[in-house]
């Protein structure tokens, strides 16, 4: 079988882009450990639209993602765990909220910075949280008229 020159370095060109193309989706889907993080925990009441590997945001900027994400059958609230980058402090009286992208995006941990001097350490829970609010449910409500009636 003879091999032509050409085509070796054609497919070589071809299987370089493609190890390219692999590398820059592990990475754009945050595949890849680049640094260290420490874990921080919070209970929420409804973790709609979240689950492992969803962003962890402050300010708008990808500082993490969710790691963990289970059902506590003693409070039947979600309780949840993420990860963050070292080298980010989170004041210790800050508030974790699941935002929304918009109308048509999805869901993503948001962590809303106090201004306490103190920090969380690693494996803290944030106590001050805020769950999802449904879209469909404030829909109905504002379909049927969910304001009361004045007399």
């Amino acid at each position: 079988m003879s091999h032509n020159p050409t085509e070796v370095f054609a497919g070589g060109i071809v299987l370089a882009a493609a190890i390219g193309f692999a590398v820059y989706a592990g990475q754009a889907a945050g595949l890849s450990r680049a640094g260290s993080t420490y874990d921080l925990n919070a209970s929420f009441r409804s973790l709609e639209g979240v689950s492992v590997g969803t962003d962890v945001r402050l300010a708008g900027v990808k500082i993490g993602t969710v790691t963990g994400v289970g059902l506590n059958p003693e409070t039947f609230r979600a309780d949840t765990v993420f990860s963050v980058k070292d080298g980010i402090e989170i004041p210790d009286d800050s508030a974790v909220v699941i935002s929304s992208e918009g109308l048509l995006g999805g869901n993503f941990v948001e962590i809303m910075p106090g201004g306490s001097p103190f920090a969380f350490e690693a494996g803290d829970e944030i106590e001050d949280t805020q769950g999802a609010v449904s879209l469909i449910s404030l829909l109905v409500k504002f379909v049927a008229g969910g304001g009361e009636e004045e007399s």
